[in-house]
């Protein structure tokens, strides 16, 4: 990941709604986002639109984790040891031995950079604003309420 400001509670929130989507759908984590403080976007490689009643499903599952009142936690982990169980793909050629995961209760872990909140208590509700459908990605666009 670049080094971005990204705004803890949407950064987190991008967190639960890719391991969502990875659950839901079968598909990758998102592979393009945009985040930020009023809105944000991710892209998925579906190969479908989604209905508008899978939409609000994912919408109810990520506030559902949100409501759980997770911890978000930090751990560094040897890069071979997180091989087997992270998706690294994403990480620079230079990333050190030894690297930064994100753990959002037991719901989801990543290797991340960036800025969280502590408890999933602090984020809010999610909304889904739009979703739209174009040569095999589904592109969410998505704020915090």
């Amino acid at each position: 990941m670049s080094e971005k400001q990204y705004d803890p509670r949407m950064h987190t929130t991008e967190h639960i709604l890719n391991q969502t989507m990875v659950r839901m759908f079968g598909c990758g984590r998102s592979f393009n986002s945009h985040i930020e403080r009023k809105k944000s976007k991710c892209d998925y490689r579906i190969g479908r639109a989604l209905t508008p009643l899978e939409v609000k499903a994912v919408e109810d599952k990520v506030n559902a984790i949100i409501r759980s009142n997770l911890n978000v936690t930090e751990g560094f982990v040897d890069k071979s040891q997180a091989a087997d169980f992270l998706d690294l793909t994403k990480l620079p050629a230079d990333a050190p031995d030894e690297i930064r995961v994100i753990r959002v209760g037991d719901y989801d872990a990543c290797a991340c950079i960036g800025p969280h909140v502590a408890n999933t208590a602090e984020i809010g509700d999610i909304s889904i604003l739009s979703s739209d459908f174009n040569e095999g990605v589904v592109r969410l666009r998505f704020k915090l309420i």
